[in-house]
């Protein structure tokens, strides 16, 4: 008996171990597959959002990326075309603004059979709102994480409660301070910090641009203490992004988003710049992580400051939105060029020696379910045991996943 019983405990053993050698073999052969198939493999791949931040890449010296422009399917049909260089190493698109045409083009891109995309730095290179507490306008910035700040319940700020600082709190919760129960997974998103470190070496070597209206601008947020590094000269910056839809503006949302983007990454982000996209940009990328499209590792979150997120002492935030000539937009377009194409050029540089086996990661990389593997430093924790998602769940752990999570 003993011996039947140990018999079948090994010939299930080995049935395991085939069947996860044998997935393992089938998801290198679909990327083998993919890369036969697919016609254009870029090295970089370089993430628009709107045309003056696609157009700034257009008439440069180092390299043409109009010298090949492709049609793709489910892309925006204002913006319905990748360009690339004749090489192919090279490609750019522009998504449309906001998170649906963000996630919308890039989900069409991930998926379109036209592109292999396993070995592809991605770098989102946009401009973005600025806070005065970290940088400047006119200064690039890379981020580590991504935090979709608006992505909470709301009170009109007319009718909060008394003991609330904001009408924004996390979902699933009773006040703005504490940690959402109620998670959609978008909340928040790490990239690679070894990654963005030399990204961020490279942009250092740029000479960035700067104007006259915004010298004389940012000059007026020096009588803050808090905003002194807002009227500094711009420089390149490793800080946070927080995505939201709403333009918003104003000393109380600022204050309350950083709050937020404290809160939901347990105290390691470091709120800096506003934007509409880049939550669903990531999203869209994990989801092609998790078919062996995309490489998550390979993502750089680059934005330049246009404006600030807030007005300095004695401005109406009217004032600071509507009217002000706050000279960062000329600026901000420029460096995404100056400080962009030293990001683009150092990963060509160096390809054969560092970027094409990849940067490993030593951080956390994902989102907040632990998607594709390893534990978030924050959230309630990994939702898959620290393992990647198998991507045949069952139907019952999908029911479970959405009762847990989506319940109001």
């Amino acid at each position: 008996m003993l011996r039947l019983i140990f018999t079948g405990l090994l010939t299930a053993l080995v049935a395991a171990v085939e069947l996860v050698a044998g997935s393992a073999l089938t998801a290198r052969s679909e990327v083998a597959k993919r890369a036969d198939d697919c016609p254009y493999a870029p090295k970089v791949f370089i993430i628009d959002m709107f045309p003056p931040e696609g157009d700034v890449w257009y008439g440069i010296p180092e390299f043409d990326l109009l010298a090949q422009n492709i049609t793709v399917p489910g892309f925006s049909p204002l913006y319905p075309d990748v360009h690339c260089t004749a090489s192919g190493d090279i490609c750019q698109l522009v998504t449309g603004e906001s998170e649906i045409n963000a996630a919308s083009t890039i989900t069409a891109l991930t998926f379109s059979p036209l592109f292999n995309l396993t070995t592809t730095y991605f770098l989102i290179a946009g401009i973005a709102g600025i806070s005065p507490k970290v940088a400047t306008l006119g200064s690039v910035t890379f981020a580590r994480y991504a935090v979709q700040v608006a992505l909470q319940y709301e009170f009109d700020a007319r009718e909060i409660p008394d003991n609330f600082t904001t009408g924004y709190f996390p979902q699933g919760s009773y006040a703005p301070d504490q940690y959402p129960q109620s998670i959609y997974g978008t909340e928040v998103f790490e990239v690679n910090d070894a990654l963005r470190q030399l990204a961020m070496g490279f942009a250092k070597t740029a000479a960035l641009n700067d104007s006259a209206d915004a010298i004389s601008y940012r000059a007026n947020y020096r009588s803050t203490s808090a905003y002194a590094a807002g009227s500094d000269a711009p420089s390149v910056v490793g800080c946070d992004v927080a995505t939201s839809d709403v333009y918003f503006s104003g000393t109380l949302l600022a204050e309350a988003f950083e709050n937020t983007t404290t809160l939901f990454t347990n105290g390691s982000g470091v709120y800096c710049t506003t934007a509409q996209e880049d939550n669903a940009t990531l999203e869209a990328l994990l989801r092609g992580a998790l078919n062996n499209l995309t490489d998550f590792s390979r993502i750089i979150v680059m934005r330049t400051a246009s404006d600030f997120d807030r007005p300095f002492a004695g401005e109406a935030d009217t004032e600071n939105l509507l009217y002000a000539n706050q000279g960062g937009f000329d600026p901000a377009i420029a460096n995404i060029y100056l400080a962009g194409v030293k990001v683009v050029e150092g990963i060509l540089q160096g390809w054969e020696t560092t970027f094409f086996k990849g940067v490993n990661a030593t951080n956390y990389i994902g989102d907040i379910f632990g998607t594709l593997g390893g534990t978030p430093n924050f959230g309630p924790g990994s939702e898959f045991n620290n393992n990647p998602v198998v991507l045949k769940r069952s139907a019952k752990a999908r029911r479970n996943l959405r009762v847990r999570y989506a319940r109001h």
